[in-house]
């Protein structure tokens, strides 16, 4: 495909940085791109494992300590989990998908969890939620380090730990630049393998083998050496 009509699908705005990272060679622009949406897919690949488990690990630890429907019944009236304005947005959220899967007649424990979003298992873990829910969650994390004066590896470091990993999957799903050095027009992938190796320290601290987790599907590095050669 030629430059212009590329250009003319995509839009001269979003392939404004692609053509400065590439000195303006339209060519090595298209090639670039190209390679992003690769290490987006890539990305998400892995993303997608590491919610599914953390998912799965909270819900397994929260039925123990609640219940088999302890997301449903964090949000109804008779209950007072979710009730409370500091995790008004959550329950708001988690109201929508159940409500929603009532209207269909399609309620399951595991079909409301599947609805979730990324951001719900996040703030499980702000201050507010994680007091609400028990103090338990970080039980999922058997092999986390133990605290100390200098290194706190509390809710409140697990929270931030998530949000970085939040953050890049929800630029993946907006379609945003993920090779870029931001808000510079310089190739650099430092920023999606940052976020690559906190999943997989997370992994381990959940006593999951990460890398065999992902054998097969995991291409990030060899992907991310290609962008850097562009």
């Amino acid at each position: 495909m030629r430059y212009n009509e590329f250009e003319e699908l995509f839009s001269a705005r979003r392939m404004r940085k692609y053509l400065a990272a590439c000195n303006n060679d339209t060519r090595r622009a298209m090639t670039l791109y190209r390679y992003n949406l690769k290490l987006s897919q890539e990305l998400f690949t892995i993303i997608s494992c590491f919610e599914v488990v953390l998912r799965n690990r909270i819900d397994k630890q929260m039925v123990a300590h609640l219940g088999n429907d302890w997301l449903r019944d964090a949000i109804l009236p008779s209950g007072s989990l979710y009730y409370d304005r500091r995790v008004e947005n959550t329950r708001k959220i988690i109201e929508k998908a159940y409500n929603g899967l009532m209207r269909e007649g399609n309620y399951s424990h595991s079909k409301l969890l599947s609805e979730m979003e990324f951001g719900v298992w996040k703030y499980m873990f702000s201050n507010a939620a994680y007091a609400l829910m028990g103090q338990r969650l970080l039980r999922i994390f058997p092999n986390k380090p133990r605290s100390s004066r200098q290194h706190r590896y509390d809710n409140t470091y697990i929270f931030q730990e998530l949000d970085y990993i939040n953050k890049l999957r929800n630029r993946i799903a907006h379609h945003e630049p993920i090779c870029f050095a931001r808000p510079n027009a310089v190739t650099d992938t430092s920023y999606v393998l940052n976020q690559y190796a906190r999943m997989m320290k997370l992994f381990n601290w959940m006593g999951v083998d990460g890398p065999s987790l992902v054998y097969g599907l995991d291409h990030v590095a060899f992907v991310s050496g290609k962008v850097m050669c562009i």
